[in-house]
């Protein structure tokens, strides 16, 4: 019977593996979300003042990357500009992974969307969200009366 399914059923093969794949791409971060052709690779980092969200574009002009931020939730999206790309032209191999792509995170609520700014330089974009000032520690020294 199990001849039976592979031969006649070949989803059957590779129907415990997508199951685990599915499984454990739910579990590992929820706070983002990705769709488009391509991902482009993103570090999130915090700092004792802010957030600081890095993103490697390389490719990608400055014209064609889109940022927003509503109800905590930062998206990023854009393009990478497709090229025409033939056999005749000597490709042997292709890597590169070209059109739009879309990447979203949730931020904490400490963060400040109203003073969001963002650089791109060399194929990295940086963007740099302050925390909120009640969110920043602060150290008080209390006096105790006697």
């Amino acid at each position: 019977m199990n001849s039976l399914r592979r031969n006649y059923f070949p989803i059957y093969k590779d129907f415990g593996s997508l199951i685990d794949n599915f499984l454990s791409s739910q579990t590992d971060d929820l706070t983002f979300s990705d769709s488009g052709k391509w991902a482009p690779a993103v570090d999130i980092k915090e700092e004792k003042n802010q957030f600081l969200v890095i993103a490697d574009l390389p490719g990608v002009e400055k014209e064609n990357i889109h940022i927003s931020l509503e109800n905590n939730i930062l998206t990023l999206h854009g393009s990478r500009s497709e090229e025409k790309r033939t056999t005749q032209e000597g490709y042997s191999r292709v890597e590169r992974t070209l059109g739009q792509f879309h990447r979203q995170f949730t931020l904490p609520q400490t963060a400040d969307g109203n003073k969001v700014s963002a650089k791109y330089k060399n194929g990295i974009l940086e963007i740099t969200i302050p925390k909120k000032e009640q969110a920043v520690e602060k150290r008080i020294e209390i006096k105790i009366e006697e």
